[in-house]
């Protein structure tokens, strides 16, 4: 912790620009993480392996008293890493945010969802910046790393850090640097992903870029924060339209009985022009189901419509209502039985394969809508004990995950894989299940081959 800025400076008093770019240069500043999610936490721990001084906010208890005790609460944050930062004191976690004033450079990393209405939820940034305003001293930088629409880091975060009477590029320093997290893929940790960064003038880019090659593998500074926040709307719709493309060629070959699966392996032995996606039972995770509404709402403010986008969007987000077609057809076809109280064992809840994050999974979709036909639902999944509060599924909170005993998959009159975690008996489930909906290919991929597993 740096002494000598635990206090704010009286406003009107010049700031020290290259002392600030010291401070950073010299891994003497204190890095500042509000939101210790799966964006948050690794950053924070990333700043502390680098020699700062971390300290990370949260306003839920639970996770402050984890960390506090050396546990963590994300899976690819080992407890391990997190009790060996804080016995070198470099990396504290706390609830009281009046200790912002203690950092140098504060780092926003707050959810930015959907309204019911599927416009932009900002009043997790909004809130939070309000609080940042409260403490916000001369001399720090403050970056955004929620994902969002071009304009809101000038727009909305801007104006209310002024209130505080200090002047963006005088007196404090904004920038915007998109995460870039990919839980659960160990090859792209979070210092080895180049980070894009866009700011408010040239000397809040320095300053951004000198705290971020630090923690790094390199930086990609662009010309503004519009095209930073630009930057990552476009990785993720990128990923969202072509789910979206291989979902309805999903639909098309299957007509044909063309198995898609084999289609995209021998299509990717092309050494270029080609890149794979993959079909499922819909999008999930905190980015790719959201980000792209985020873009289409901004853009009616300039009379333009993001058809292609939309399209993309309404074809992901009615998956899980076509799996819950396709497993009461196969009930119906192969058990000549109704969907009205089938008992249904679904695999996986995870938003994607050997992750316990649950956000936007299709999995918690077609949970509900496959009870909301009156089928009887319980689920396995090995990274996940019970399932967490979430706005869209609430009823769903606290359903316990069974246990996958030999006898288990046989108790139930379908099986359905929703999400293929490595660490499932996927030959267990074959040799048993009555029937199973495959939505992953999983079984296939592993060389497991019924007439008892459909794909989907």
């Amino acid at each position: 912790m740096n002494e000598t800025h635990s206090s704010p400076r009286e406003f009107g008093s010049p700031v020290d620009f290259e002392g600030s770019a010291a401070l950073l240069r010299d891994r003497a500043a204190t890095i500042g993480v509000i939101g210790l999610g799966y964006v948050g936490l690794p950053l924070l721990c990333a700043a502390a392996e680098r020699g700062f001084s971390a300290l990370g906010f949260d306003i839920d208890p639970r996770k402050i008293e984890l960390l506090n005790a050396g546990e963590s609460y994300i899976r690819h944050v080992s407890p391990r890493a997190i009790s060996a930062l804080r016995q070198t004191r470099r990396l504290n976690v706390t609830a009281d945010f009046s200790r912002l004033v203690e950092a140098d450079a504060v780092l926003v990393c707050v959810p930015t969802p959907l309204t019911p209405q599927r416009e932009p939820d900002l009043s997790y940034v909004v809130r939070t910046t309000e609080t940042v305003a409260r403490y916000l001293r001369p001399g720090q930088l403050i970056v955004l790393e929620s994902t969002t629409y071009p304009g809101t880091t000038r727009d909305v975060m801007r104006p209310i850090l002024e209130r505080s009477g200090l002047r963006s590029g005088r007196d404090f320093f904004l920038a915007y640097s998109p995460e870039r997290e990919d839980p659960g893929n160990i090859s792209f940790l979070t210092h080895k992903i180049p980070k894009v960064i866009g700011a408010d003038g040239p000397e809040a880019l320095s300053l951004a870029s000198s705290l971020y090659s630090q923690l790094v593998t390199s930086t990609v500074p662009v010309s503004s924060l519009e095209t930073a926040e630009a930057v990552k709307l476009t990785e993720n719709i990128f990923r969202a339209v072509n789910i979206a493309l291989v979902n309805e060629m999903k639909v098309v070959f299957e007509a044909m009985d063309i198995d898609i699966w084999e289609v995209i392996e021998a299509a990717k032995t092309k050494p270029f022009g080609y890149m794979p996606f993959y079909p499922g039972p819909g999008l999930g995770g905190h980015c790719i189901p959201i980000d792209p509404f985020y873009l289409t709402w901004k853009a009616r403010e300039f009379n333009i419509a993001t058809r292609f986008i939309e399209l993309a969007g309404e074809i992901n987000t009615a998956m899980p209502q076509r799996v819950v077609e396709k497993i009461a057809e196969a009930l119906s076809q192969r058990a000549e039985r109704a969907l009205q109280n089938a008992r249904i064992l679904v695999i996986g809840v995870g938003y994607k394969k050997n992750v316990d994050d649950t956000r936007e999974s299709p999995a918690l979709e077609i949970m509900d809508l496959l009870e909301k036909r009156g089928a009887l639902v319980s689920f396995h999944d090995p990274l996940l004990a019970e399932i967490p509060p979430t706005r869209a599924h609430a009823r769903l909170t606290g359903r316990r995950s069974i246990a996958l005993t030999a006898s288990a998959p046989a108790e139930f009159d379908l099986v359905l894989i929703c999400t293929d975690h490595d660490d499932i008996d996927y030959a267990l489930l074959v040799g048993s299940a009555r029937l199973i909906i495959d939505t992953r290919n999983a079984c296939a991929t592993r060389g497991l081959i019924s007439t008892r597993i459909i794909k989907a």
